[in-house]
This record gives structure tokens, C-alpha cells and sequence, in this order.
């Protein structure tokens, strides 16, 4: 879209954002704060726990995730403790025979004795890869799962679902129009920061604009077109040229464009609707150099783009460049290249030079498929206003990240499974990235946290973590480790990143993958792997810990 369309908000938004007054220690399940109890009436306030949070499987029948959150989930962190109306409210909730003292220890609790190691947001990520590991106090670890899931699950869905939007759409513009839909005002907002992580240029959203410092994009609804009924309700109709200059009457000159093109496009006048016109004349009249009108409110041929043209020419006369068109309804691909031909017309007989190239947007309930199969027909759109099929994730509602504990006062925890998916894989773990020489990755390694990393140009064995014959060995030209400490003694390590900042870490990681293990058909899956000894340390741990059955 033109930039005369953008409207972002002073770049002093660009700042460190505070934390979701709603993102609070409460922002919990009930059974963390009965554990809690529970762990403090074992005895156990003194115990150290590793808690990996990771998720098993790709979203969206896809075979790579966006991770996004981290920043959230640090100043949440940050600022955590009970106040004394929490104290009081869980009071009320819990049993009576709760001892005081316990209140008094949750009122005392902070998170400055965790340590969380994280992967960087806006990285590309895999099943299995600990996305954060928090290292601390087993009871803060443990009241800390639920909120760090809810600000993990939704900000990576969101992201990789935009992500996918934008790799359909290739370098078309892409705009979150789903406030509306949304599930909640929350809800709302979350799909604005995360779509424009993921790759779409602006949002309808004026708060998450304000908020986050993203550009915002809006034009006028099928109301503001009914309003009008004929030409008698229009009350202001001039319009000073843009270089100055006594004023003209822009109706005027759009009734006169019109005659000439209904008989251009072989249109009744009977078809063209005046109230519509009168529309498109006041709102260009109000918004002269952002000027973008939505024309299927009565017939995209017959009418829209018929006012559309004549309002554009009249605009024209007096200095100003009318911006596009959005579709909202009907056969998309059919009607961009009608609006298309319309364009080029016009500016073939009255020598405008940047007609033919108005922007064409389109927002008609699009989802992923929808522009593929776009693609597929042949269209003239330009840009993609995209609502409820983004925000709502309708294709997969959920991520399904998890919180297992793998290690408790240095001793491995397993949890196992007769579903070998859900078989945890234990200890305290940093996880690498092995690229090749074409500088595509070639594959994740987890290792035990006492090992050597793995080095530059020497032969690594990785092994499947849980198929015995399933290993290769890998010489990477390059190594990476995605695991960085990123919280300590109660503060976040390094600065955190804006969002443009972040969106760039997603855009730069994708282009790390192969484009087979991207596309949307039958992708790739990238490989997930166990280095030698953390291989035999699981097998090892799972035999110790299954139960030996008895056969009579």
C-alpha cells in the first residue's frame, strides 16, 4: 500500500512497553497454588527444580512454529508477588485449615531465584526444543507454568499463523483487520502485536497501534456508503486544490467524469447509484490524500468503480492522488482484474500516469487457502485485509505448549507414557542448531547440559530420541546455540527487543529453512535430535523408572 495510507503513531511509542495489568501471579490454576501448598507442607521450599516448557507438535499441518512471548513472560517474571488482596482472596479459596504461616511465605515470594534460559523470540522452532528452561525454587517454578503457558501458547500460534499468511502472500501487503472477531479485547490485541511479529505491515487496531507502534490502516464500512441516498444529502462539496487556489466543487466534477465513463464501460446511468457516489465524494472530500473506497456495496461493475474512477478524476483535477479500492464480497480474483482493466482504461484516455497502478485490496473471510487458490486463478490484488481466519487461528485453536519438570535437586525426572509422544526426555538440556554449508539448518540437537557443545566442522552423532535405528552423523559448518540465560537474580539479562526488531528475527529465521520444509503441501519435517549420551541417559532412566509387567 501507497505510504500515504500510513498512519503510525510518533515513534516515541517505540519504548519499553509495561507489563498486561492482567498478567499477574492470580492469572493462574487453582491446583498450582494447592500444590504450592502442598509442596511448602512437605517441606519442599528448599528443593531445586528444571521445568522445560516445549510443545510436541507443528501447528497448522505445517513443520516449523514461530516463537513469540518471551517478552511478556520476562517482565511478568520480573514482577512477580502476591499483594495483599491476593493474599486475601486465596485465603477465600482455599480451605480453612490452611495455616497462616503459609500465607506468609506466599506473600514473601518473588521470582529472583529463577533462572530462565530461552530461545530468542521471533526464532523459527521445533517439537521437543525447550523453548525456556526455568531453573529455581521447585514452589515458584511451579506457580509460575500456567502464566507462562498462556503468554507462550497463543503470541506462537499467532505468530506462525502470520508467518504462513505471509509466505502464501509472497510480497503483497497484509493487514489484521480481526479486532471484531476476536476472543476478547485481549485476545484482540495479542493477534495484532503477534500478526505484525509475523509478517503483515499494519493492523485496524488503533490500541495495538498506540501500544506497540504499529502501523494503522483503515478505510469506511458498507454503512457509510448506505448513508447517503442522493446527491441532495451531501452538504459540504468543495475542496480546495492541494497547491492552493480558490476551491471547486468536487461533486460537480465527478457527475462529469461519470457521463463519460458510464458510456467508457457501457453502463446504464439507471445502474450507477447516486447515493453512492455522494459517499465517495464526501469521504474524499474528508480524506483527500487517503482517499480508498470499499465499491461493492450495491455492484462492483455497474457502480463501485464507476463512482470510484469519477471520484478519483475529480480528485485528480484538483491536485490530490486517490489511493484504491477494497473488495469485500464476491468472486475476488474475477473482480481485482475488472478493477484492473477499469484503472488502465482510465488512465489510457485521461493520460494519468499512476491510475492503472491504484491499490487493489481485497478482505472477504481469506484464510491461508483462500490466497493460494488466488494465486493459483490469476489476480490483480494488492494487498489483503485479513480478519477473522488470522486471529482466531480457526484452523488450529490451540499450540499445545506443555511445563514438565525433567530434574529435581540434580536428579532427572521422567514422565512416562504409553504414548511415546508424551514420554518427557529428562535432565537439565541445551539444545543447538547445526546448519550446512549451503547455510540452510540442517538439524536441532539436544545434549545433556554437562556436554561439550558440538564444534564447527566435527562429525556429531545424532540420534532420533526414541527409534533405536534412526541416527546420522552431521559435520556442521556452523553452530549455533538457542538456548540464552535470559533472566536472573529478578531481572531480565539484556534489553529486550521492539517488535520491529522482532519481526525482522522472524523474517531473518525462516530464510534458515530449506523451502521444502516450509511449503504448505506435504512439507518436509525438520529433524528433532538426542546426541549419543542423552540418548542412553533417557533409555537408561525410562527402563529404571517403567514398570515390569508379570504374566500368570
Amino acid at each position: 500500500m501507497s505510504s500515504e495510507t500510513i498512519q503510525p503513531c510518533n515513534l516515541t511509542c517505540v519504548k519499553k512497553m509495561g507489563q498486561n495489568g492482567i498478567v499477574q501471579p492470580l492469572l493462574t490454576d487453582l491446583y498450582q497454588i494447592t500444590m504450592a501448598y502442598a509442596y511448602w507442607k512437605a517441606g519442599k521450599t528448599s528443593a531445586n527444580a528444571v521445568f522445560d516448557l516445549f510443545f510436541r507438535k507443528n501447528p497448522f499441518h505445517g513443520e516449523f512454529t514461530i516463537f513469540a512471548g518471551l517478552e511478556e513472560c520476562l517482565k511478568f517474571l520480573e514482577k512477580f508477588s502476591y499483594s495483599e488482596s491476593d493474599i486475601e482472596y486465596i485465603k477465600q479459596i482455599l480451605p480453612s485449615h490452611i495455616e497462616q504461616e503459609f500465607y506468609e511465605y506466599l506473600s514473601s515470594l518473588t521470582a529472583k531465584d529463577l533462572k530462565v534460559y530461552a530461545v530468542e523470540e521471533g526464532t523459527v522452532v521445533f517439537p521437543r526444543v525447550p523453548l525456556l528452561r526455568v531453573e529455581g525454587p521447585l514452589i515458584v517454578a511451579q506457580l509460575v507454568e500456567t502464566t507462562l503457558l498462556t503468554l507462550v501458547n497463543f503470541a506462537s500460534l499467532m505468530a506462525t499463523n502470520a508467518a504462513r499468511y505471509r509466505m502464501a502472500a509472497g510480497n503483497l501487503k497484509l493487514f489484521e483487520f480481526g479486532l471484531r472477531r476476536a476472543q476478547g479485547p485481549d485476545g484482540g490485541l495479542s493477534a495484532s502485536k503477534y500478526s505484525y511479529i509475523g509478517g503483515f505491515d499494519g493492523t485496524s487496531n488503533v490500541l495495538a497501534g498506540k501500544l506497540f507502534n504499529i502501523p494503522v490502516k483503515g478505510t469506511h464500512a458498507h454503512s457509510y456508503v448506505t448513508s447517503f441516498s442522493d446527491f441532495s444529502e451531501l452538504i459540504t462539496k468543495e475542496l480546495h486544490p492541494k497547491d492552493g487556489g480558490p476551491s471547486k466543487d468536487i461533486l460537480e466534477l465527478a457527475i462529469g467524469f461519470r457521463k463519460r465513463l458510464i458510456s467508457i464501460f457501457n453502463v446504464l446511468l439507471s445502474e450507477v447509484s447516486d447515493g453512492e457516489l455522494a459517499a465517495f465524494v464526501s469521504f474524499a472530500i474528508a480524506f483527500p490524500e487517503n482517499f480508498m473506497a470499499l465499491v461493492d456495496t450495491y455492484d462492483v461493475k455497474k457502480s463501485g468503480l464507476i463512482n470510484f474512477c469519477a471520484t478519483a478524476l475529480a480528485l485528480n483535477e484538483v491536485g490530490y492522488r486517490a489511493v484504491g479500492i477494497r473488495l469485500d464480497s464476491g468472486d475476488l480474483a474475477y473482480l481485482s482484474n475488472i478493477a484492473r482493466s477499469y484503472f488502465k482504461k482510465v488512465e489510457e484516455e485521461y493520460k494519468i500516469s499512476y491510475f492503472s497502478s491504484l491499490i487493489i485490496m481485497a478482505s472477504n473471510d481469506i484464510n491461508e487457502e483462500t490466497i493460494l487458490s488466488l494465486n493459483e486463478q490469476g489476480h490483480c490484488i494488492d494487498a489483503f485485509g485479513i480478519g477473522t481466519h488470522l486471529v482466531t487461528c480457526q484452523k488450529q485453536p490451540a499450540l499445545g505448549c506443555v511445563y514438565k519438570m525433567v530434574e529435581l535437586d540434580e536428579r532427572p525426572r521422567i514422565k512416562l507414557s504409553q504414548d511415546v509422544e508424551k514420554v518427557t526426555i529428562p535432565g537439565k538440556k541445551d539444545a543447538y542448531r547445526l546448519y550446512g554449508e549451503t547455510g540452510y539448518a540442517l538439524i536441532d540437537i539436544l545434549q545433556r547440559n554437562l556436554e561439550d557443545s558440538p564444534a564447527e566442522g566435527k562429525k556429531v552423532l545424532c540420534r532420533h530420541p526414541f527409534q533405536e535405528s534412526k541416527r546420522a552423523f552431521v559435520k556442521p559448518s556452523s553452530v549455533k546455540k538457542l538456548h540464552q540465560l535470559s533472566f536472573n537474580q529478578g531481572k531480565i539479562c539484556k534489553p529486550l527487543k521492539n517488535l520491529q526488531e522482532v519481526r525482522k528475527t522472524v523474517e531473518q529465521s525462516l530464510k534458515i529453512l530449506r523451502p521444502d520444509i516450509k511449503r504448505t503441501l506435504n512439507p518436509t519435517p525438520y529433524k528433532v535430535s538426542v546426541s549419543d549420551d542423552l540418548y542412553q541417559f533417557l533409555h537408561t532412566l525410562w527402563l529404571e523408572n517403567a514398570p515390569i509387567g508379570e504374566l500368570s
